[in-house]
């Protein structure tokens, strides 16, 4: 099952719960825009799977600075290796 079609994903208390976070993810990553400092692998891949509304940010700092080793494509978030 595609992590997108999850039931509980989506559940009221699991979008309430993202509304509550997206600001300060939302702050981090223009931080990380403005300091051109990848806020962390980690951090960019859990935004992504968590939060879609988040994927058109996160699309564009990846093309802004691919020396963080990322690349979005068909809704997919990876790392890839030189």
């Amino acid at each position: 099952m595609a992590a997108d079609s999850d039931p509980e994903k989506w559940s009221y208390e699991a979008v309430v719960e993202r509304s509550k976070v997206r600001p300060w993810r939302m702050e981090k990553l223009k931080m990380a825009e403005q300091l051109r400092e990848n806020p962390g692998v980690e951090f960019l891949m859990e935004c992504w799977a968590d939060d879609p509304a988040l994927r058109i940010v996160i699309k564009k700092l990846v093309a802004k600075f691919p020396q963080w080793g990322l690349v979005a494509a068909d809704r997919v978030l990876v790392k890839w290796e030189e």
